[in-house]
């Protein structure tokens, strides 16, 4: 099973294949997607305090801040190679 990590800044790593949305924070409709994951625990801070500018949502219904640019998260899903693999035999 190949498994693609995408490094979304600050060392931090999410699975690509988990990934529905890369977006940016500043609508309304994004802002309140974030604010409902906040109330239901499962907004993932991964901006180290810096602002957030690409908002990523999961298919689990996870919601994760990051401080790079959509645009560079885009970018490294794009160039991404595969992670660690199993082979089964």
């Amino acid at each position: 099973m190949d498994t693609r990590l995408i490094n979304i800044g600050f060392g931090n790593i999410v699975a690509a294949g988990r990934v529905v949305a890369i977006v940016s924070p500043e609508s309304a409709p994004i802002k309140r997607i974030i604010s409902d994951a906040r109330e239901r625990g499962q907004l993932i801070d991964a901006t180290y305090g810096r602002r957030t500018r690409a908002v990523i949502i999961t298919d689990s219904g996870h919601v994760i801040l990051s401080a790079i640019q959509p645009e560079t998260v885009a970018n490294r899903f794009l160039t991404a190679k595969p992670g660690l693999s199993e082979e089964t035999e």
